[in-house]
């Protein structure tokens, strides 16, 4: 077994920097769409889901860097062009919504794509012993989740 320079099975960090690239790709693609949201949303609740979508995007943003970061940390290369996302993207993408319910909605169904991504790192970063990548999916996952109920909640 090939040991990395941080005492982790190389085999296993190239099963996680893979993955790790999956997430980065799908983040990419949600940051994406919450500047759209951001930028598009009209209507009654404008104010309110403006600086909503502010928060997701520059949440998204600190979380791409996290995530490109913990792929050169595990010795991988960060994806970083459009194509390879849209390769890898799952999220769905959001185009032209400007309604308060069809972007919300949006949001709920991308941050449940993103939590299936981080749950599968999860796993696999437990079986490696890497706490560095297992630590950061259990905050995502923690954080997702109760922004995932509490815009379920939003939409009733």
């Amino acid at each position: 077994m090939a040991i990395s320079i941080l005492g982790l099975d190389k085999n296993k960090t190239e099963v996680l920097v893979k993955e790790l690239n999956t997430l980065l790709a799908n983040f990419q693609v949600y940051y994406q769409n919450a500047r759209g949201l951001h930028w598009n949303i009209k209507g009654k609740n404008f104010f309110e889901l403006h600086l909503k979508f502010e928060e997701f995007y520059t949440d998204a943003q600190e979380k791409v860097d996290l995530i490109a970061e913990r792929i050169l940390t595990l010795q991988g290369t960060p994806l970083h062009t459009f194509g390879d996302y849209e390769a890898l993207a799952t999220v769905p993408v959001g185009k032209d919504i400007s309604n308060d319910e069809q972007a919300v909605k949006l949001i709920v169904d991308s941050l449940a794509e993103l939590l299936k991504i981080e749950r599968v790192i999860l796993e696999l970063s437990d079986e490696a012993d890497d706490e560095g990548t297992n630590s950061m999916m259990s905050d995502f996952i923690s954080e997702q989740e109760k922004t995932l109920w509490m815009m379920n909640a939003w939409l009733g």
